[in-house]
C-alpha cells in the first residue's frame, strides 16, 4: 500500500474501525420484524446518529421512509465552492440463516485467519465503516475538500423501497456532483474494482391451492390434487434443461464484453462441489451479469420431521428473479406473473403478489469522476490498474438517483468481494480492503475536488 502521510493515518484508524464496526455487528438489524425486533435496527440507526454527529456532522436526521424503516442522513461541509460527495451505505442486513452453521456467533465480529467474521461486516456496515474512516484520515491532512453527504439505508437488503420514495419525495436532499455507492466489491482480494452494471431485481410470493383442506394421502392420494406437487412443477418451469432461467416472453440471450470470470475461479468462490454442473450457456460472466436469474429463496410446506401422509390443500414460495440492463424490472415483474400464473397444472388456483422490485443500473464510467476514483485506486493498490466489473446483485437506490440527479457521477466501490461470502453463513471481511478502500476513497475525495476546481 502506499508510504504516504494520508496511508499512514488511515492504518492508525484501524483499530478503531474494528472497534466500531464490532458494535455495529452486534445490532441484529434485519429489516424483518417477523424474524427480529424492530429495535435492533432502531438501535443501529441511532448509534449511527451518534457516529456522524460525533465527527461533526451538521443536519444529521433519522428519516422515517415510507416501508416503516428508518435511514440515516448527514451533512459535513466542506470548503466554500467545493463539489458535494454523496456517500451511500445501508446498516440494515440478511438474516444470518442457520446460526448453527456459523463458526462463530454471526453477530459478534470475530477474527479469524485473517478476516473479521460477522453478518454485516461486508454488507454493508462496512462500508459505512470506510466512509468515516476515509473523512477522518482527510481531517488530520487538512479536512475534507469537498462537501460530503452521507445516507446511511434501513431496508435495502428487504428491497421494500422506502429510501428510494423518500427521495423522490424530497429530490433536494440527496443532490450531489457525484455519489459514491459503498456497497460493492473488488473482483478479487487486492484487485481494485468498479462495478459497471448491477442486475435488477423483481421479488414475488406465489401461493398454490387446490383442496379445501388437507386429505389422507392413502385415502384420495392419486386423485386429489396435490397443491404441492403443483407448485413444484410451476417453478420447475421457470428453467430450461441445461438450468438457465426461462420467464417466457424475458430475453436471456445478452453476452457480457467486459471482465472475464474463469469458470475455474467461478467454482471456486462459489464453491461448488466436484462433479456438479453449473447452470445456463455461454461465459460465467454472461450469466451472473448479463443474463436474467431466477432463485426459488424459500418454499412454505411441511417440514420433513413431523410431517404427516397428507396430500396439501395449499403450498407457497418466494421467488426472486434478477434483470440485466436494459430489462425493466417492472415489465420483467409481469412476464415472471404471468409464466407463474399460466404454468399451474390441473387448474391448481395460483396468486401472485409482488413484494420487493428494483431496477438494474449501468455506470457511466467515462465520466471524469472515474477518472478520479482511477488514480486514487492505482495509487491505494500499489500500481494495480482499477478494474470495471458487473455484478449480479442489486441496488434498487442506483436508479433512483440517476434519475433524480442525472449530472451525477455515481461510481459503486466496496468490501463484498468473493472470499467475504455476503449473505452466507460466515460472512467476513477483509481488513487489509478495508484499508485500502479507505485509503481509495479519501485520496478520491482529494482528486475529484481538484478535478472540479
Amino acid at each position: 500500500m502506499s508510504d504516504s502521510p494520508l496511508a499512514h493515518t488511515v492504518a492508525a484508524l484501524q483499530p478503531r474501525a474494528r472497534t466500531e464496526l464490532a458494535e455495529l455487528v452486534a445490532f441484529k438489524s434485519v429489516a424483518d420484524p417477523a424474524q427480529f425486533p424492530r429495535s435492533e435496527c432502531e438501535a443501529a440507526a441511532r448509534w449511527i446518529v451518534g457516529a456522524l454527529r460525533a465527527d461533526g456532522f451538521q443536519d444529521v436526521a433519522l428519516l422515517d421512509t415510507p416501508d416503516g424503516t428508518q435511514s440515516v442522513y448527514g451533512y459535513l461541509p466542506g470548503p466554500a465552492g467545493a463539489p458535494t460527495v454523496l456517500l451511500y451505505a445501508h446498516y440494515d442486513v440478511q438474516p444470518p440463516l442457520d446460526e448453527a452453521a456459523w463458526v462463530s456467533p454471526p453477530f459478534e465480529l470475530t477474527e479469524r485467519d485473517g478476516r473479521w467474521y460477522g453478518r454485516g461486516a461486508a454488507d454493508c456496515k462496512g462500508g459505512l465503516i470506510m466512509h468515516l474512516t476515509a473523512l477522518r484520515a482527510l481531517k488530520e491532512h487538512g479536512g475534507v475538500p469537498v462537501n460530503v453527504k452521507v445516507i446511511v439505508e434501513g431496508s435495502e437488503e428487504q428491497g421494500t423501497g422506502g429510501l428510494e420514495r423518500y427521495a423522490e419525495a424530497h429530490p433536494e436532499l440527496l443532490a450531489a456532483d457525484a455519489i459514491v455507492i459503498g456497497d460493492t466489491g473488488n473482483f478479487r482480494v487486492g484487485l481494485p474494482t468498479v462495478t459497471a452494471t448491477l442486475r435488477g431485481m423483481t421479488l414475488v410470493r406465489v401461493q398454490v391451492d387446490t383442496l379445501e383442506g388437507n386429505l389422507h394421502s392413502g385415502q384420495f392420494g392419486g386423485a386429489a390434487p396435490d397443491a404441492l406437487a403443483a407448485l413444484i412443477r410451476i417453478l420447475d418451469s421457470l428453467r430450461a434443461e441445461d438450468g438457465s432461467t426461462t420467464v417466457r416472453g424475458l430475453a436471456a440471450d445478452a453476452t457480457w464484453d467486459g471482465l472475464a470470470y474463469p469458470e475455474a475461479d467461478f467454482r471456486k468462490d462459489a464453491k461448488v462441489l466436484d462433479g456438479v454442473g453449473l447452470l445456463g450457456s455461454g461465459t460465467v460472466a454472461d450469466r451472473i451479469w448479463a443474463r436474467p436469474a431466477v432463485t426459488v429463496l424459500g418454499i412454505d410446506c411441511p417440514p420433513v420431521v413431523g410431517a404427516t401422509p397428507s396430500v396439501q390443500a395449499g403450498a407457497r414460495a418466494l421467488v426472486s428473479l434478477r434483470v440485466p440492463p436494459g430489462t425493466d424490472a417492472a415489465e420483467a415483474t409481469k412476464l415472471l406473473a404471468a409464466h407463474l400464473e399460466g404454468a399451474a397444472p390441473w387448474g391448481a388456483r395460483v396468486a401472485v403478489e409482488q413484494v420487493g422490485q428494483g431496477q438494474a443500473f449501468r455506470a457511466d464510467t467515462s465520466s471524469p469522476a472515474y477518472a478520479s476514483m482511477a488514480a486514487a485506486l492505482q495509487e491505494a493498490y500499489d500500481g494495480e490498474e482499477m478494474q470495471t466489473s458487473g455484478m449480479g446483485g442489486s441496488i434498487p437506490l442506483c436508479n433512483t438517483l440517476a434519475g433524480l440527479y442525472p449530472e451525477a457521477e455515481i461510481l459503486l466501490i466496496g468490501l463484498s468481494e468473493p472470499e467475504a461470502q455476503i449473505h452466507a453463513v460466515n460472512e467476513s471481511v477483509s481488513p487489509q480492503e478495508l484499508e485500502r478502500l479507505s485509503l481509495a476513497e479519501a485520496l478520491f475525495l482529494g482528486q475529484y475536488a481538484k478535478s472540479r476546481a
